[in-house]
């Protein structure tokens, strides 16, 4: 970074790094919020407030963890807000909005976000983090203000917990799809996703 007549200005890199950061921005937004058009949102904060305080960051440290700490920190405290709203937990109101799906695959994906959204948000901050963002258990445990062991706890429940509530034992109970595939055995059975191999 360097100043540019009193303001900070990112360096191209730093720039590519916050974009190349969106997408497991979104997914992690989603995995809080349960609803994509406000996981939107809470990315657009987040880059907003990262890119208005890029003087704090330290560049050459580890800019997933500063800008997952920054979403969750907004999401926290609009939901601290929000508390008094009436909530769709049961996605009655989002059931009647939707359209039926016509593939198996898509179905199967409903089912598991479903099932994700029935995990307490702390097991699911933590599965979706390690399983799905492919962080360590020490990146997370520092996101979400805890210790290790704790992190490792929470994503062995949330793992038992999901594959109880989808009544799966293997990932074949699923979609024949690989890339389906893939991000089950990450999130259920605690193989490691890998952006490469899983795209």
């Amino acid at each position: 970074m360097t100043e540019h007549s009193g303001r900070m200005q990112a360096s191209p890199q730093l720039k590519a790094d916050l974009l190349a950061a969106i997408p497991s921005l979104r997914a992690f937004a989603v995995s809080l919020s349960g609803n994509p058009d406000r996981a939107d949102d809470l990315v657009q904060e987040t880059l907003v407030k990262a890119w208005s305080n890029l003087g704090s960051f330290l560049e050459g440290t580890n800019l997933s963890a500063w800008l997952f700490t920054i979403l969750r920190n907004i999401y926290y405290s609009e939901y601290r807000k929000r508390r008094r709203e009436v909530a769709d937990s049961e996605g009655t109101i989002a059931a009647r909005l939707a359209t039926a799906p016509e593939q198996t695959g898509h179905m199967d994906f409903l089912d598991f976000r479903a099932a994700l959204q029935k995990l307490p948000a702390d097991q699911r901050e933590a599965l979706v983090l390690i399983g799905a963002s492919g962080m360590s258990y020490e990146e997370a445990a520092s996101i979400c203000h805890c210790a290790v062991g704790t992190m490792k706890s929470r994503v062995n429940r949330a793992r038992n917990r999901l594959a109880e509530l989808l009544s799966i034992s293997s990932t074949s109970d699923f979609s024949s799809d690989a890339n389906w595939q893939t991000g089950m055995d990450s999130l259920i059975h605690g193989t490691r996703y890998s952006r490469a191999s899983g795209e």
